[in-house]
């Protein structure tokens, strides 16, 4: 008997995978993964119930702890891609590993998933699994379904789906963002009604102020509350939620170079990540601050390409957790007209000088203000010479045609 692992969520198009993998692949048996890595409670039901309703042995595995300690290593290194944070892109290798494992233990022979051909989650999944040794199938995207079809043959083999419509919008939700696409948000000149959104609220007047505390990188606490990294992560969602804080619209560039229209919510990671920002700001130095941000900017591209456990990211890492360990103090966060901004920030390891920074002092020290002077002649000098030398070259050449100097 051959047995096949399906990442499944009782949506349209895990749901008609179930069928098709027995008819098409020529599988005995096919079993159900889902992953919990933050989905609503409705999501898991709706699993459950349509997987019950098929006959289908069903996994649910837990892995919230898991992903949300990757989104905490992604402050760590002020992941983002083009402007909005990693939510989906990190849950990806978390949810293949996952079903892997799953796969293994159950003596299975493949893997499937049922993204499409369009879109990144296909690459993400298969990176992971296409380290083992077992097939790995995509019904999807290589049998060309369309989500017309899929409706039909749902209806045409009484598959428990209503109508396969499932809303308006194509929804993922995880514990560190909510993505939200399709439908009319497919044209870049809609504009969202505010109905997309449900974890932040339009903003107001209102503000309130919270203190973020950090240990070498990593947030633990709220309020001087520590708490676990997924309690930390659903506070601040709800907190920040409530003040409009972190909302993007974005035309994100996908992996295939496919360019498509992007909604995100991602209240915690936006207030986690300008809090970061923020104490990076005052213990790193300058040298340190423009480096890591080629670092950060590389762990990003692979964390979005769904490779966060490449040879590079390793590296990287590497240099990340060095300057991470005096990345400790407290940070001041304000919520405001839909904004989280750091308005204050403490930390014993501050490469910064109150003193010698103000403008109310004279002499400090060994350093006074006239130190300068000699700084500030320096200061341009090759641009300088640099100038003459481009004047003195462009007199010569008019000389050269004849013409006069000036």
């Amino acid at each position: 008997m051959t047995r096949v692992a399906l990442a499944f969520s009782g949506g349209l198009d895990t749901t008609v995978c179930v069928p098709l993998l027995e008819e098409e692949y020529g599988h005995d048996d096919v079993i159900g993964v889902t992953v919990d890595v933050g989905q609503p409670a409705e999501e898991f039901d709706e699993a459950e119930e349509t997987a019950e309703a098929l006959g289908l042995e069903l996994h649910v595995v837990d892995a919230r702890e898991e992903f949300a300690q990757l989104c905490l290593e992604s402050v760590r290194a002020n992941a983002s891609y083009q402007g909005y944070p990693l939510g989906t892109a990190l849950a990806r290798p978390v949810i293949a590993n996952a079903i892997l494992e799953v796969a293994k233990e159950r003596d299975c022979d493949a893997v499937a998933h049922g993204c499409t051909g369009k879109g990144n989650d296909q690459l993400r999944f298969e990176a992971i699994w296409r380290d083992s040794d077992l097939d790995v199938y995509a019904p999807v995207r290589e049998l060309g379904l369309t989500r017309e079809w899929e409706q039909e043959y749902a209806e045409e083999k009484d598959l428990p789906v209503e109508g396969g419509s499932g809303g308006d919008w194509s929804i993922d939700t995880n514990i560190w963002s909510r993505s939200i696409e399709g439908d009319e948000l497919e044209d870049p000149n809609y504009v969202p009604p505010k109905e997309i959104y449900e974890w932040t609220a339009e903003p107001t007047g209102e503000t309130e102020e919270i203190e973020i505390t950090f240990e070498n990188g990593y947030p633990v606490a709220v309020d001087g509350e520590e708490m676990g990294s997924v309690s930390l992560i659903e506070q601040l969602n709800e907190l920040a939620g409530a003040y409009g804080v972190g909302r993007t619209d974005s035309m994100e560039d996908r992996m295939l170079g496919l360019k498509v229209r992007e909604n995100y919510e991602h209240p915690a990671a936006t207030t986690l990540l300008n809090a970061h920002e923020a104490l990076e700001a005052l213990v790193l130095t300058q040298e340190e601050r423009e480096f890591k941000q080629l670092v950060d900017q590389r762990w990003s591209k692979k964390g979005y390409e769904g490779l966060v456990d490449a040879p590079l990211v390793d590296a990287l890492e590497g240099f990340i957790a060095e300057t991470q360990k005096r990345v400790t103090g407290t940070v001041t966060i304000r919520f405001e007209g839909g904004q989280a901004r750091a308005v204050g920030r403490d930390s014993e390891y501050a490469a910064y000088s109150a003193s010698h920074a103000s403008f109310d002092t004279e002499t400090v020290g060994s350093i006074e203000q006239e130190d300068a002077t000699g700084v500030a002649k320096y200061h341009g000098f090759q641009r300088r010479l640099a100038k003459k030398a481009a004047q003195k070259a462009a007199g010569t050449e008019l000389s050269a045609d004849g013409g006069s100097e000036e």
